[in-house]
C-alpha cells in the first residue's frame, strides 16, 4: 500500500463521516450511526473508495481507547458509591440476563455448525455485546419530559454507571479466555491482580494529578499527562495482565474522574476523538462489516437478536426494579430506559473481531440494534409518562 494513500483514505472517511453523521442527527438518531454508514458506503461493500488496512485498524484502536478513557472520565464514582443496593441489583440483573440470553440465542442458531472451542466464546461475545447500556438518549428524553431528577431517572443513571463497570469486567473475563491454554481461574486471577494494581497505582497517580491540578489548573500539561496515563494503563493491561486494553483505558478514566479539572481533561480528549480518532473508529466498523455473507438464516438471527436485545434489558432491569419495590409502571420505565445501546456495544463487537471471536457480518446486527433502540427508547418513555399524566386525578373545582 502506498504510504501516501492513507491521507486520501482519511480525508474521504472524515468528510463522509461528517456528512452522514449530520444526516443521522437530522433523522433523530445518534451521529455515530451515520459514521458507521459512511464506512459502509466508502468501503468495499458499496463504492470501494477506501480499503481496510493495518494502519486504519491501528488508528481505530487508538480511537476506541480514547472513547473508553472518556467514558471513564464521565463516570461519577461518588454517585456509584451512593447509588445503593437497588441500583446495583438492577444493573447486575440487566447484565446477567442479556449475557445469558445472547449466548443462548447464538448457540441456538449456530451451535450445530461445528464443534470448535471458539464457538462458545463467540456466543459469549454476542451475549457480552447485549450487556452494554447507553443512556445518553434516555437522559435527553427524561430531561425534555422534566423527569430526569426524579427517583426513576436517578435510578437509571446510577444503574447505568454500574452497568458499564460490570460490562467491562465481563468483557475482560471473556477476552482473557481467548488463549487456548487459559482457564477461568487464571483469567479471574489476572483480572483481580489488575484491579488491585490499578487501585494502588491509581491512588498514587490521583494524588499526583490532584496536587498538579491545584497548582496549575486548566493547563495543557494536565490532558497531556492524562493521555499518557491512559495509554500506559492500556499497554499494561494487555502486556502484563492479559486483559483488554480498553479496560486499562476505562480504569484510567475512572481514576481521574474525581479531579476538579476532569471536565477540562475530557474536553481536550474529545477534540482528538471528535476530529479524527472517533470517526475513524466508527467508520472502520463499516469498513469491516461483511454484507456478502447475509442469508435468510442470518436475517432471522438479526431479527431475533434485536428482539432479545431489547426485551432482555426490559425484563432484566425492569423485573429486578419490581423486586426492589418499585411500582409496576416505574419498573417498566426503568427497563425501557436501560434498553438503549450505543458506543460500548460497538466497542465490544470491535474487540471481538480483533480477537478473532466474532464474524464481521454480525456488526450489521449490532448496528440495527443500536439504531432501533435509539429510535424507540424515547418514544416509549414519552408514551409511559403521558399515560401517567392521564391517570393523575383531576383536582376538584371550586
Amino acid at each position: 500500500m502506498d504510504s501516501y494513500t492513507i491521507f486520501k483514505d482519511i480525508a474521504i472517511i472524515l468528510v463522509a463521516g461528517k456528512f452522514c453523521g449530520l444526516c443521522a442527527r437530522r433523522l433523530k438518531v445518534p451521529s455515530v450511526v451515520g459514521e458507521i454508514v459512511a464506512g459502509l458506503l466508502v468501503g468495499p461493500c458499496v463504492f470501494g473508495l477506501v480499503q481496510p488496512s493495518d494502519f486504519l485498524t491501528q488508528m481505530a484502536e487508538i480511537g476506541v481507547v480514547l472513547l473508553m478513557f472518556s467514558a471513564g472520565l464521565e463516570s461519577d464514582t461518588q454517585e456509584l458509591l451512593r447509588s445503593g443496593p437497588k441500583a446495583l441489583a438492577i444493573a447486575t440483573s440487566g447484565v446477567l440476563l442479556p449475557l445469558v440470553a445472547g449466548t443462548g440465542l447464538f448457540l441456538l442458531f449456530y451451535g450445530g455448525d461445528n464443534s470448535e472451542r471458539n464457538l462458545f466464546y463467540e456466543a459469549l461475545f454476542i451475549g457480552c455485546i447485549l450487556t452494554a447500556t447507553s443512556v445518553s438518549i434516555t437522559v435527553q428524553a427524561l430531561r425534555e419530559l422534566g423527569h430526569l431528577k426524579e427517583q426513576v431517572g436517578t435510578t437509571i443513571l446510577s444503574a447505568a454507571i454500574i452497568d458499564d463497570v460490570l460490562g467491562i469486567i465481563v468483557l475482560t473475563l471473556i477476552s482473557g479466555l481467548k488463549d487456548p491454554d487459559s482457564s477461568l481461574f487464571m483469567v479471574a486471577w489476572g483480572t483481580l491482580m489488575f484491579f488491585l494494581f490499578s487501585a494502588v497505582v491509581g491512588y498514587l497517580i490521583y494524588q499526583f494529578f490532584d496536587r498538579m491540578d491545584a497548582r496549575h489548573p486548566q493547563t495543557r500539561r494536565l490532558p497531556i499527562l492524562a493521555l499518557s496515563f491512559c495509554l500506559a494503563m492500556s499497554y499494561i493491561a494487555e502486556e502484563y495482565f492479559g486483559i483488554a486494553d480498553i479496560t486499562g483505558a476505562y480504569v484510567a478514566g475512572l481514576v481521574l474522574s474525581n479531579l476538579q479539572d476532569a471536565p477540562y481533561i475530557e474536553r481536550k480528549m474529545d477534540i482528538n476523538s471528535y476530529i479524527i480518532f472517533g470517526p475513524l473508529f466508527f467508520a472502520s466498523i463499516g469498513l469491516s462489516t461483511d454484507v456478502g455473507e447475509m442469508n435468510p438464516k442470518f436475517l432471522l438471527f438479526t431479527l431475533a437478536f434485536l428482539v432479545v436485545g431489547l426485551l432482555s434489558k426490559v425484563v432484566g432491569c425492569g423485573g429486578m426494579a419490581r423486586l426492589c419495590h418499585f411500582s409496576g409502571r416505574d419498573s417498566l420505565k426503568i427497563g425501557v430506559g436501560m434498553m438503549n445501546r450505543g458506543e460500548v456495544a460497538l466497542i465490544v463487537a470491535q474487540k471481538g473481531l480483533l480477537l478473532g471471536l466474532l464474524n464481521s457480518m454480525f456488526f450489521t446486527s449490532v448496528i440495527i440494534l443500536i439504531l432501533v433502540s435509539a429510535i424507540i427508547t424515547p418514544i416509549f418513555l414519552k408514551i409511559l409518562y403521558s399515560r401517567d399524566s392521564r391517570l393523575e386525578p383531576t383536582p376538584p373545582t371550586a
